[in-house]
C-alpha cells in the first residue's frame, strides 16, 4: 500500500472492531477493503469443544497489520486501550462477550452491532438456528445502535435473505454473513460521517431467544414431521446436531426427511411417536407422520446412511 494511500486511511476515524465467527471475518474484511482506519481488533480464543468450521478474525487482522487483542472477553483495561488509540468509532461483529459501557462510551460517533437476523424479531443467541428450526421462510442481518439492552438500539440497515425449505443453518448462516457484507457496504460511510439514519424498533414486534446448549438437541417425536425436520436441519453439522434414544442408544441425526411412504403409513396406522417403523428406509414416527432418517450416527462411532 502507498504512503499515500495510508494517509488517507488515517484521516479516516478510528475504529475498534470485536468480532468473531465467519459473520465477523466477512465485516471485518469489508471494513479493510472499504479502507477503514480499524486501529484495533477484539477476538476470542477458539473453544477446543467446539467444531471451529469460520475462519480466523486474528489471522485477518494480523494479515491487515493490526495485532488483535485474544481472549474469553474484553479485559479491565479495554475502556483504557481505546481512549489511549483515539478510537472513535466501534464496530461488533458476532463478538461473543458483553463490551463494558465504559468502552463503548469512548467512541464519540457510536457503537453498532450486526445482529443475524431481522430485528426486532429474534433478538438474542443462536438466531439463524432458531430461525431454522422454528420454520422460518426469511430471516436476515440487521446493523444496530449498541445499548445496555442487548439487541435494542435503533437500527441502521437491514438486508433480508430467504430461508429454503431445504436450507441447512449453515447454508443460512453463509446467506447472513453476505447480506452482512451488504450493510457494512453501504452503511460505513454514512456512519463515518455521523449522519446514518436511525429508526427505532418496535417492541410490539420484538420476539427473543435464548442461547442453544447440545442437550438442547433432543428430538420430541409427538411434535410434527415438519417440526423435527427443522430441528434435524436446524442443528446438523456443524453444529451439535438433533438426537433421540432407540433402544438404549444415543443416535444424531444429520439428514432427514419427511416421507409419504404409504406402505409403511397404512400398516401402521396407529403409530406411536418415536417408534422405529423401518429400518430400511429408516423410518421414525412423529405425531402425524413419518420421518425417514438419511444420515445418522451412534455416539461415538462413524456416521452412516446405511444399516
Amino acid at each position: 500500500m502507498s504512503e499515500k494511500s495510508n494517509e488517507k486511511i488515517r484521516e479516516r476515524p478510528k475504529t475498534a472492531v470485536f468480532a468473531y465467527s465467519e459473520i465477523g471475518c466477512v465485516c471485518l474484511e469489508e471494513l479493510f477493503s472499504l479502507g477503514a482506519n480499524v486501529a484495533a481488533v477484539f477476538t476470542h480464543e477458539d473453544d477446543p469443544n467446539e467444531e471451529i468450521w469460520f475462519r480466523s478474525v486474528r489471522d485477518i487482522a494480523s494479515a491487515h497489520g493490526v495485532t488483535p487483542e485474544v481472549g474469553a472477553k474484553p479485559g479491565a483495561d479495554a475502556a483504557r486501550i481505546l481512549k489511549d488509540l483515539g478510537v472513535e468509532l466501534i464496530f461488533s461483529f458476532y463478538y461473543r462477550a458483553i463490551i463494558p459501557e465504559e468502552a463503548l462510551n469512548a467512541a464519540t460517533l457510536g457503537a453498532y452491532n450486526l445482529h443475524g437476523a431481522l430485528l426486532p424479531k429474534y433478538r438474542g443467541r443462536a438466531c439463524v438456528n432458531w430461525a431454522v428450526l422454528n420454520g422460518e421462510t426469511e430471516t436476515g442481518a440487521t446493523l444496530h445502535v449498541m445499548t445496555k439492552h442487548a439487541d435494542r438500539g435503533d437500527i441502521v440497515d437491514r438486508e433480508a435473505v430467504p430461508i429454503a425449505f431445504e436450507d441447512t443453518a449453515l447454508d443460512v448462516f453463509m446467506k447472513v454473513a453476505e447480506a452482512s457484507r451488504l450493510i457494512i457496504r453501504r452503511s460505513l460511510f454514512n456512519i463515518e460521517a455521523g449522519n446514518a439514519l436511525r429508526t427505532p424498533q418496535d417492541e410490539s414486534l420484538a420476539t427473543a431467544f435464548g442461547r442453544r446448549r447440545p442437550e438442547d438437541g433432543v428430538i420430541d417425536w409427538n411434535k410434527r414431521a415438519v417440526e423435527v425436520y427443522n430441528q434435524v436441519r436446524a442443528l446438523t453439522h456443524p453444529f451439535p446436531g438433533a438426537f433421540t434414544f432407540i433402544d438404549g442408544e444415543k443416535y444424531f441425526i444429520w439428514r432427514a426427511r419427511i416421507t409419504d411412504d404409504t406402505a409403511h403409513h397404512s400398516n401402521n396406522s396407529k403409530m406411536e411417536p418415536g417408534s422405529v417403523i423401518s429400518r430400511a428406509p429408516f423410518l421414525i414416527a412423529a405425531s402425524d407422520g413419518l420421518v425417514e432418517v438419511l444420515s445418522w450416527q451412534l455416539d461415538g462411532r462413524e456416521e452412516r446412511s446405511s444399516f
